[in-house]
């Protein structure tokens, strides 16, 4: 099934054009092709939509009693999207781009975590800033969503043409016997 997109298109990529976590959320539920890609698909909808609540909050206080409780509340929505990933079926599991996917869906974990540490709890600012959280999160997201177009190309894309080596002419096939009559000695 062919995605449209009511999104303007970059012309230099082709692909449309995102300002937005909430953006990329709704094209993401409305581009999905089959049940496990629409899972996944609400399943990074869901997590892009706390990425912005936690970025506009992040850009009005970064104080540890109000951004804190929401990076925690994240950390369960990335686990359980986590999850969802770990059960893919095959068919998923055999892309680099999954692999690539769980690396970046573990770092986000971990600087998540790092970033609630950072300063302890004594220190009553979060070390972190909007931008650099927005920056993981587009890179966590895109790795998303190549996975999600790699595995929708391979399955509902054009059939790929097979290749096979043509046929050996006879001087080829005369040499490859001598070389191999050789090797036998």
């Amino acid at each position: 099934m062919p995605r449209t997109s009511r999104f303007s298109i970059d012309p230099s990529t082709n692909l449309p054009a995102f300002d937005s976590f909430g953006q990329l959320g709704q094209f993401l539920r409305d581009a999905s092709a089959d049940e496990e890609s629409r899972q996944m698909s609400e399943s990074m909808g869901l997590l892009s939509g706390h990425i912005e609540n936690i970025i506009a909050r992040l850009r009005v206080n970064r104080a540890r009693d109000l951004v804190a409780p929401l990076l925690v509340d994240f950390l369960t929505v990335l686990r359980e999207h986590r999850n969802l990933v770990v059960n893919l079926a095959l068919p998923w599991r055999g892309l680099y781009e999954y692999a690539a996917y769980l690396q970046a869906l573990n770092n986000f974990r971990v600087l998540i975590g790092q970033w609630l540490l950072a300063g302890g709890t004594e220190h009553p600012e979060l070390l972190l800033s909007p931008e650099d959280f927005e920056l993981v999160a587009w890179r966590t997201l895109g790795e998303g969503v190549l996975l999600i177009d790699m595995y929708e190309e391979g399955v509902f894309g054009p059939p790929r043409e097979t290749s096979s080596p043509g046929p050996l002419d006879t001087p080829r096939v005369a040499r490859a016997l001598q070389w191999w009559s050789k090797l036998r000695r």
